[in-house]
């Protein structure tokens, strides 16, 4: 197959998606969800995803029709963007957190669970995947490690984020004592 063939038959299931998104999306926002569209929809979708099986080959084919479809739908859904105009009572879109009490021991405190308890409990999370999942050691390792600064900044934000520090506080020390002594019992085998 030629590069001007592979080409047009792209171009051809881009276009055939495309439709086939717009048809779905125009089915879905009318109020009576009219089904002659929502049927022609579909229909032009798995003729879109079939054929392309024929030209390109049983398993390339629908791989670059699935492909494209999404970029398609991704399209039609673009295209109907609008910007919308800014409340004036609101100042942002996400919520502030909660106003609170700026004293000394509350700083300490997140600054010791954003930091190294946190840490602690991000270690006793990937030591513990790293000793009960299955699978090759070397494998068990480097995921395990894998999750450790994940955990952590997922800890960082989230006690930071929270209005109630002894929530945080009690979740994180109860995640690291889990964690740890799962391991214990275990042992790394």
């Amino acid at each position: 197959m030629t590069d001007l063939a592979f080409l047009t038959i792209s171009a051809l299931i881009l276009a055939g998606t495309g439709a086939a998104a717009w048809m779905l999306r125009r089915s879905w926002q009318a109020k009576a969800g009219n089904p002659q569209w929502r049927l022609a929809g579909w229909a032009l979708l798995g003729a879109c995803l079939i054929l392309p099986a024929f030209a390109l080959g049983e398993a390339r084919g629908p791989f670059i029709a699935l492909s494209l479809a999404s970029v398609a739908a991704l399209l039609v859904v673009a295209s109907g963007y609008r910007l919308r105009e800014r409340k004036s009572g609101r100042s942002s879109l996400a919520p502030e957190p909660a106003e609170r009490l700026s004293t000394t021991w509350r700083g300490v405190l997140r600054w010791l669970l954003a930091g190294p308890v946190g840490m602690i409990s991000a270690m006793g999370l990937g030591i513990c995947y790293a000793v009960w999942v299955p699978g090759e050691p070397q494998t068990r390792l480097v995921v395990g490690g894998m999750i450790v600064p994940i955990a952590w900044g997922g800890a960082m934000a989230w006690t930071l984020a929270d209005s109630r520090i002894l929530r945080a506080t009690t979740v994180l020390v109860g995640v690291a004592i889990f964690g740890f002594g799962a391991s214990i019992m275990k042992g790394f085998t």
